[in-house]
């Protein structure tokens, strides 16, 4: 059934279902992070094999947004969707069952895939379905429930670890991938408004001028970098936590709540600044974060304490939540006529961006305490404000360029 033509019930019950699906990259993501210690002592593998997990997934999760908004628009959104939660179904409890690493990176490959399809139709059911008004209304609250995946994700999964084994969060994936299949199944459609023939050439075209925008390539690079911060406890902070402080997976999961919740007031307090100058407000915060790091490297040489290292983070992942947030909006102003095409290649980027670093990060050597986490803040936070000075820079030269060329035809 296509949804534009079905009563409004049960377009009601879709957006419903739609809301529920939203907060699955998150899940997917974050629910297992409190599991690492035990999967690498399980699997008898290296820590850097477990954290290679997550790259994966971010990797294929990357480079499948950068085509997967034309595939939608060629073959429309229902069916997809369907073949990808099937394909989350069956890649969770392979997981499950299995006890080699490799299989286990190559089934969140799949899940990265699937996730990207899932993600990009749900970010068009919106504009498929409703008109402009009722969009702005039903988009308002989209970053709210998205963030309900990393908050609630890991502070579950530490309790289904403690509860039960490493294996109980991919069986909560499966069930919950289960459950959306039955729900769009039985109680939703098809969105699309007009089928559109996949036209590779004109969408390569319009990747090269985007990349050619240098303001809007370093935007891309300054999200995937603020979102790497994030990575940062995500990937060893599980490791830290268990092994060097001796607490379970239920305080990691609690750490990360914290930390999660404090990327979430990063991007309000970003809202409430939404009126004041772009490139000042960017790089005051480039200045808070430099300060920060810096602190907390000092402060972590002379203590050894998970607080320290909760309440460093926490501010940390505040102001890169606020840089996110900002830099996101300004980034799809460039292309506003296409803003779809443009909003999957910063989606793609900014995962790859994500992955590599995350990778950089797990390979960097030994993370055993609180000083060897604030190194590794002090490793993606100082490239952070570097490029956020040239970037806001660029922004600079280009609105004085406008400024001049408005005198000129005065």
């Amino acid at each position: 059934m296509h949804l534009r033509q079905a009563s409004e019930k049960r377009k009601q019950i879709a957006t419903v279902i739609t809301f529920f699906t939203i907060p699955l990259s998150g899940f997917m993501t974050d629910i297992y992070l409190p599991s690492f210690p035990s999967m690498a002592q399980n699997l008898s593998v290296s820590e850097k094999s477990i954290q290679l997990t997550l790259t994966c997934f971010f990797l294929s999760y990357g480079f499948a947004q950068l085509f997967v908004g034309s595939i939608l628009d060629s073959l429309g959104r229902y069916k997809p969707i369907l073949f990808s939660l099937i394909a989350l179904i069956v890649s969770s409890l392979a997981i499950t069952w299995t006890d080699q690493v490799w299989l286990i990176c190559f089934w969140r490959i799949v899940q990265g895939l699937g996730t990207s399809f899932i993600v990009v139709a749900k970010r068009a059911y919106f504009v498929d379905l409703y008109d402009e008004e009722k969009r702005k209304h039903f988009l308002s609250f989209f970053t709210i429930v998205w963030s309900c995946g990393p908050i609630i994700a890991p502070f579950l999964g530490g309790y289904l670890e403690s509860l039960f084994s490493w294996q109980a969060n991919f069986y909560f994936l499966a069930m919950y991938a289960g459950i959306l299949f039955l729900a769009e199944l039985f109680l939703s459609g098809e969105t699309i408004r007009t089928i559109k023939k996949f036209n590779l050439k004109k969408t390569s075209m319009l990747y090269v001028i985007m990349l050619k925008n240098k303001a809007f390539v370093f935007g891309i690079l300054i999200l995937g970098l603020s979102y790497s911060t994030v990575m940062v406890f995500n990937i060893a902070g599980p490791f830290v936590v268990e092994h060097h402080f001796g607490f379970n997976a239920v305080t990691t999961g609690y750490c990360t709540l914290i930390l999660g919740i404090s990327w979430m007031i990063g991007g309000i307090i970003s809202k409430t600044f939404s009126k004041q100058k772009f490139p000042k407000k960017l790089r005051i915060s480039a200045f808070t974060q430099i300060g920060l790091l810096v602190l907390f490297v000092i402060a972590a040489t002379k203590l050894d304490q998970l607080y320290l290292l909760v309440a460093f983070a926490f501010l940390i992942h505040i102001v890169s939540g606020f840089i996110f947030t900002n830099y996101f909006t300004q980034n799809m102003i460039y292309f506003p006529s296409n803003a779809g095409i443009a909003g999957g290649l910063i989606g793609g980027l900014l995962y790859i961006i994500t992955s590599v670093v995350s990778f950089g990060i797990s390979t960097s050597g030994e993370i055993a305490n609180t000083f060897d986490m604030s190194l590794r803040y002090l490793g993606v936070g100082i490239p952070l404000a570097l490029v956020i000075f040239y970037a806001t820079y660029l922004v600079l030269k280009s609105n004085r360029g406008k400024l001049k060329l408005q005198k000129s035809t005065v």
